[in-house]
């Protein structure tokens, strides 16, 4: 058979039409051009698609079954067309996303689902990590974008302001501290403390410890875990107290109170953190989804 995809769709125009010269208008060709393709498509095949008088056209039963295929057949090249078309532009694929439990805990899942909304066609494939594991993914280009404890000073990399959020004390219930609203953070001093560990969590200990040398101490932790939930966990033991973000607040724990510090005004920036140059087309829309919420405000390092 050497009919193409043409000869298809100018069969299905007279079929639905059953009348030549108005299937031919409706094509845009002249008729004994359309007429010509049709002649030469029924040779092709060996069958006769239309019975013809001097008044009408009518599809035979061959015909009527021809119809039923080729409209099967336009209909998946058209899917297929607009799903090349919607790759190409990055309206379909999959993004890798790294977070922390700052950002998951923040902001970031209703940011994930404003643009899931916006963007169907895209798989979000979010994984927990800490900022320094996001970064080795990041270099080796298992992530796509990360939310990480900021800002990166990395070069090659752009990154745009999330949220931002103020410091906070979490106590157990029973502590000397509990009953109060906020306190100085010199009052900690002498207080064990439950964290990250300073492999996992050194970005964040960036910001930690200048905070406690400024008032006067060294920060003595005790005991550490991997998380968020695990830090937490432990101070309702009663194994410690820890600092961490206001957004801690959505997840606490019965048994522990969270405690503003009146003396800290430095606050922790959870950032979108990508490589520009390995941008994909989901990536990209993605990217500017990113840039448009926060007002464009990114940087790329040099």
């Amino acid at each position: 058979m050497k009919f193409g995809l043409r000869h298809i769709r100018y069969f299905i125009a007279v079929a639905e039409e059953l009348h030549f010269r108005r299937a031919a208008d409706r094509l845009g060709i002249a008729q004994p051009a359309l007429s010509r393709a049709i002649q030469y498509l029924e040779k092709d095949l060996g069958v006769a698609l239309f019975d013809r008088s001097n008044r009408t056209v009518t599809l035979t039963a061959a015909g009527q079954t021809f119809l039923d295929g080729c409209q099967t057949i336009v209909n998946a090249v058209e899917h297929v067309v607009d799903t090349t078309q919607k790759v190409n532009e990055g309206q379909i694929g999959a993004l890798r996303i790294g977070y922390t439990d700052m950002a998951i805990s923040g902001v970031l899942p209703a940011q994930l689902k404003a643009f899931q909304d916006q963007q169907p066609g895209i798989v979000l494939q979010p994984h927990h990590d800490v900022t320094t594991t996001q970064l080795q993914k990041l270099d080796q280009d298992v992530l796509d974008v990360g939310f990480v404890t900021g800002p990166v000073n990395r070069s090659g990399y752009a990154q745009c302001p999330i949220q931002t959020e103020r410091f906070v004390c979490v106590v157990y219930e029973t502590h000397r501290l509990a009953r109060r609203k906020s306190i100085r953070l010199e009052e900690l001093s002498d207080e064990d403390f439950v964290h990250g560990s300073s492999q996992d969590w050194q970005q964040f200990y960036s910001y930690l410890f200048p905070l406690c040398r400024r008032s006067g101490f060294e920060p003595r932790i005790v005991q550490e875990a991997f998380n968020t939930a695990g830090i937490l966990g432990l101070v309702a033991c009663g194994m410690g107290v820890t600092i961490l973000t206001e957004s801690v607040r959505a997840s606490i724990l019965s048994g522990l109170v969270v405690l503003d510090i009146e003396d800290v005004t430095e606050v922790l920036q959870t950032m979108a953190v990508w490589r520009p140059e390995l941008a994909s087309g989901s990536k990209s829309l993605f990217v500017d989804f990113l840039t448009a919420t926060k007002g464009g405000l990114f940087a790329v390092a040099q």
